[in-house]
């Protein structure tokens, strides 16, 4: 059985929103004979500008049948008045289509096709919250790598668009096919779709903003007592003004910071695999292994110990 796919792009698209999943399907394809047709395309065809000046051939927007559309993003959706017309032929091809899915801001442009409405999605963290500002009728989970919603699947920024892909090849043909296809590609591992974008929301609020000193402070000190209280007093303001000020800021409440925090040291010390889990858990701050193996599920969709066997394969 044979899949068409059909790439969308417009002008100033990013190119490995589009490439990084035609290199995945290539290579499934090749490692798979005839599982995958690759058709780029793109309103009125021809040649397509991204944003780096690079150019991809594309076919004008059609009726022919296809299995999946993937919709690159790019900067080109900040402005959407000119991509009207790709949205509406999003909107008319979705129901003859098996599944849709976008890579990073592309989610936009199936928004604007209504076809997110209700539905759980992802896109880059950096236009998540105008994303969902825009579209109150999406369900938005800003620090995931891809999200699954029925046949729609959105992706967050850029090389994510390739964990996307690779999920997509798992699905179609078999977790043997998408795992050497990353082994193709010098994929580390396939990052399950849960896990979270965390580290580059923390950069923005604890680099570049006002709380770039106590975020390092906290960081040295994950294993200690880390609460409101003894936070705010180290930032010198009352528990109260601090915890408002703090989650303005960063987009994330003084304990959740804390906990990712602790998620972001205790697995790198997981995946280098060389400390006990118990151990693991006390130095990152969880303390109870216990604790720490829910706080993984929920931001990573996994176990310590399904981690770094992953790293370890």
């Amino acid at each position: 059985m044979t899949r068409r796919i059909a790439i969308v792009i417009f002008p100033d698209f990013q190119v490995l929103d589009a490439t990084g999943p035609v290199a995945a399907l290539e290579i499934a394809g090749r490692l798979s004979p005839g599982a995958y047709e690759l058709h780029v395309v793109a309103a009125g065809g021809g040649e397509i500008v991204s944003s780096s000046g690079l150019r991809l051939l594309a076919d004008p927007l059609d009726d022919a049948a296809y299995d999946t559309l993937i919709v690159a993003g790019g900067i080109g959706t900040r402005d959407l008045e000119p991509l009207a017309g790709v949205a509406a032929w999003l909107r008319r091809r979705a129901p003859s289509v098996r599944r849709v899915a976008s890579v990073c801001s592309g989610a936009y442009l199936l928004a604007e096709a209504g076809l997110l409405d209700g539905k759980r999605a992802t896109t880059h963290w950096g236009r998540s919250e105008e994303f969902a500002r825009r579209y109150p009728k999406v369900r938005v989970e800003p620090d995931r790598i891809y999200v699954r919603e029925g046949e729609v699947w959105t992706s967050a920024g850029i090389t994510a668009g390739i964990d996307l892909a690779l999920a997509l090849i798992e699905d179609d043909l078999g977790g043997d096919i998408a795992r050497r296809t990353a082994q193709q590609l010098v994929v580390h591992q396939r990052r399950p779709g849960g896990q979270s974008q965390f580290s580059a929301l923390l950069e923005i609020g604890g680099v570049h903003g006002r709380f770039a000193g106590l975020m390092d402070w906290m960081r040295e000190r994950l294993a200690e007592p880390l609460g409101v209280e003894r936070l705010a007093g180290q930032a010198a303001m009352s528990p109260r003004h601090f915890a408002r000020t703090f989650t303005a800021e960063t987009g994330l409440t003084p304990a959740k910071a804390v906990e990712r925090l602790r998620l972001e040291a205790a697995r790198v010390r997981v995946e280098a695999g060389h400390d006990p889990i118990e151990r693991v858990a006390e130095a990152s701050g969880f303390r109870d292994p216990e604790r720490m193996r829910r706080a993984f599920l929920r931001a990573f969709g996994q176990p310590p110990q399904a981690l770094r066997r992953a790293a370890r394969a």
